[in-house]
């Protein structure tokens, strides 16, 4: 709080402050700002398509060019990422607008063609998700682990899991999102962002989470690492 005082003072080594001595006194409203959540929970519907391609440049010059056929299925670009240990393994997400419609777009004789064309190799997997639960804060680390697990009851799972999700960011992982498969909830999809390597490799492997997995009814994790390397 800024607070001036101005005296008004008469002179004169034996008076007094006279009557007219005046004080303004001006108090400034503190500036409150309101912290900005990085939270959502509104779902969102998404096609993860995981596949290899023999050269990523040159698929993904044939990925852009095919943005007109997503979007007349109602998909829309969302993500792209290449295999940590292997870079040319690729994990395209996109949003979806109708899940039937984007299933039914899986597997489009246009889409088949569209990705051999591409450099595709080997049989491409297409999963379907709803995630419940985003958080931006750590959305500019590229660095990231695709983790999936079956769960036995996904209400008792996601209780368990955001009563502990802080133990995640202790030992070098920040939740980005996690959700589950659009028609069974049993098959839960957890996206991190690795702050730091090190620790997260340890934690993989310590009792602490596979105490944390049994408490939550969760079974063993499959986990694909990845950089993103563009954002929709």
């Amino acid at each position: 709080m800024m607070l001036s005082i101005f005296f008004l003072v008469s002179c004169g080594s034996n008076e007094t402050a006279s009557s007219d001595q005046t004080t303004d006194t001006t108090a400034a409203t503190p500036t409150e700002t309101t912290p900005v959540s990085t939270i959502t929970t509104t779902p969102l519907n998404i096609m993860v398509a995981t596949h290899k391609v023999k050269d990523f440049a040159s698929w993904k010059s044939s990925y852009d060019a095919h943005d007109s056929l997503r979007l007349a299925n109602g998909v829309h670009s969302f993500t792209i990422g290449r295999g940590d240990k292997d870079p040319n393994m690729v994990r395209v997400v996109v949003r979806m607008d109708d899940i039937d419609k984007a299933k039914a777009f899986s597997k489009n004789p246009d889409l088949k063609q569209a990705m051999q064309k591409g450099g595709v190799t080997g049989t491409p997997t297409f999963k379907f998700y709803t995630l419940v639960f985003r958080d931006s804060a750590q959305a500019k680390i590229d660095l990231r682990v695709a983790t999936t697990i079956t769960v036995k009851d996904w209400n008792t799972w996601q209780k368990s899991f955001d009563s502990t999700r802080q133990v995640g960011t202790d030992n070098g992982l920040s939740i980005l999102g996690y959700g589950h498969e659009v028609d069974d909830n049993h098959k839960v999809l957890i996206v991190s962002a690795i702050l730091d390597t090190a620790k997260a490799n340890a934690y993989w492997n310590s009792d602490l989470l596979k105490q944390r997995r049994a408490a939550s009814g969760a079974g063993e994790p499959t986990r694909f690492i990845f950089n993103r390397v563009q954002q929709y």
